[in-house]
């Protein structure tokens, strides 16, 4: 059976990332996820996901002008850590794998230190955008490419469903 989410990037950016950029021992790491209410709810986890990665990106447009700052974009992306281990559970519980997009968060990791790593300004998120939207792009497409197998997975055939039994 599917393990789920083996990798630990546990590491938040930051701008004095060079001396611990790779670490993976702290406690705020990925593999903080408990289990949800309701084990294999993929809406609910895709959804979350969905929400949190546009709080990144508004998060990340408040850092560039000054409204936030490298803090709180970290607690933006461990927070979608954790919900990204969320989706894999979610999806193992189903049986379905979602391997090919495990180093999404290792690439979204990259990106925010590189980007963390420069002065705050519009430009310098202008630079990086472009690569952050093609990793969540990635995120997308592999979640949607799994939606009709979990379609299939979870459906039951209904009385309920049919046009005549609605009114």
């Amino acid at each position: 059976m599917y393990s789920g989410y083996e990798s630990s990037p546990t590491a938040t950016p930051s701008r004095s990332s060079s001396t611990s950029t790779h670490s993976h021992h702290s406690s705020s790491g990925w593999n903080g996820y408990r289990g949800s209410p309701t084990q294999g709810d993929v809406p609910t986890a895709v959804h979350t996901l969905l929400a949190s990665t546009k709080k990144l990106q508004a998060i990340l447009e408040e850092w560039s002008v000054g409204r936030a700052d490298e803090t709180e974009v970290s607690d933006v992306y461990v927070q979608i850590g954790t919900e990204f281990n969320t989706i894999i559970t979610a999806f193992a519980y189903h049986q379905i794998d979602l391997s090919d997009i495990h180093s999404v968060p290792h690439e979204m990791r990259d990106v925010l230190e590189r980007c963390l790593a420069e002065e705050p300004a519009p430009e310098t998120l202008a630079q990086f955008m472009p690569e952050l939207k093609a990793i969540l792009i990635k995120l997308l497409r592999g979640l949607h490419t799994r939606q009709e197998t979990w379609q299939a997975r979870t459906s039951i055939p209904s009385n309920r469903s049919s046009p005549r039994n609605s009114r």
